[in-house]
This record gives C-alpha cells, sequence and structure tokens, in this order.
C-alpha cells in the first residue's frame, strides 16, 4: 500500500509499508531510508546553530568544552579595522546590477561611457525588429556579422530576446538623428496590420 505524508519541510514522499525481520510494520521511504510505521514515533534532527561574539581568542579548554557538548565548529570569521586616507568610498551594495548593454565603465572607473560595438549591436538589432524579423533570423545576423554577447558567445534566439529590454529603453535615443533617416529610407517596407 503506498501512502503520501506531509512532512516537515511541506513537501511529500511516497512511502510502502512493509515487515521488517522482526515482523514489524515499518514506513520505507521510496528513496530508501525507512522509518517506524507510526509517525509518532519517528525522530528528526534538525541543526542548531549558533554565533558567539567575542572579545578574546578561544582557547583549546572552551573549544573541547563546547565539542563535549556536542558542537562541531563550522567556521571563523574574521574582522579587523584598517585606516583610510581621503574621503571615504562608498559602499558596494550587495545586489549591484549588471551594467545594461551598449555600456562600458569610463577610464575614470566612475560613470558609464558608450560602448560603440555593443551600441552597434543594438542599432543593427534595431533594423531588424523594425522589419519584423524573427529572433532566431536576428540571432543569424549577428552572427554572420561576427558580433558576440557580452560573455564572447555566439548569438541565439533566447539572448537576442533577453537584449529586447534594454533595446526599448535605448531605442529613443538610438533612432533618431540623420544616421538613422537615412538609414530608415534603406530598410524594406514592412506592412502593418494589412
Amino acid at each position: 500500500m503506498v501512502r503520501s505524508f506531509g512532512l516537515l519541510l511541506n513537501h511529500f514522499v511516497s512511502l510502502a509499508y512493509t515487515k521488517d525481520r522482526s515482523g514489524s510494520e515499518v514506513a520505507q521511504l521510496l528513496r530508501g531510508r525507512v522509518y517506524p510505521a507510526d509517525p509518532t514515533r519517528w525522530t528528526v534532527k534538525r541543526i542548531d546553530r549558533m554565533r558567539e561574539k567575542v572579545s578574546i581568542p578561544p582557547t583549546s579548554v572552551y573549544l573541547s568544552k563546547m565539542h563535549d557538548a556536542g558542537w562541531r565548529l563550522v567556521a571563523l570569521e574574521w574582522e579587523r579595522e584598517i585606516e583610510l586616507s581621503g574621503a571615504p568610498e562608498p559602499p558596494v551594495e550587495a545586489g549591484a546590477e549588471e551594467i545594461p548593454f551598449g555600456l562600458r565603465i569610463a577610464s575614470d572607473c566612475r560613470h558609464l561611457e558608450d560602448d560603440p560595438l555593443e551600441t552597434q549591436t543594438l542599432k543593427f538589432l534595431a533594423e531588424m525588429v523594425v522589419q519584423d524579423v524573427s529572433f532566431r533570423s536576428m540571432a543569424d545576423a549577428l552572427n554572420a556579422r561576427e558580433y558576440r554577447t557580452r560573455d564572447g558567445h555566439p548569438w541565439n534566439p533566447s539572448s537576442v530576446f533577453k537584449l529586447i529590454p534594454r533595446l526599448i529603453e535605448i531605442a529613443p535615443r538610438l533612432l533618431t538623428g540623420s544616421e538613422w533617416e537615412s538609414r530608415k529610407k534603406q530598410l524594406t517596407h514592412v506592412t502593418w496590420n494589412s
């Protein structure tokens, strides 16, 4: 008989009830672990963690005492104060964003500037979007011109699709000026909603 029971982590596992060598009924996980058939007799272990703030290094006696009490040392964390010269630098955020495609870090490392090759890639993509080209054909056209992704890989339909939000963001700035006006005349005519 196979039943599903919710265990502690709110996920379900399939159990098969069988008899062990002594004849008592046991529930066996289909993954191979064996538990008593009576769920009230199950014991589940959990991990206790403790972080202690210390002012002096721990002694071997203290470490032995903690080990004897069942604790296991799993990490050490070190910190120190350092002198900063000049104005303090702002802290770096843990979730800092990726540099948008078409931009790069300027030589002074304080701002972003246009990346000419990536900007050219975005312009070429914009032309293909205006012509209603499929993502697969866009990727093929980029690869034919030997354009590569920021990681140096060939383009594929998925990587082109992921670039579309950036293209929408930059298009008003990218598709203005005399260069776009002259280029627009060279594009094939696309009939919309016909």
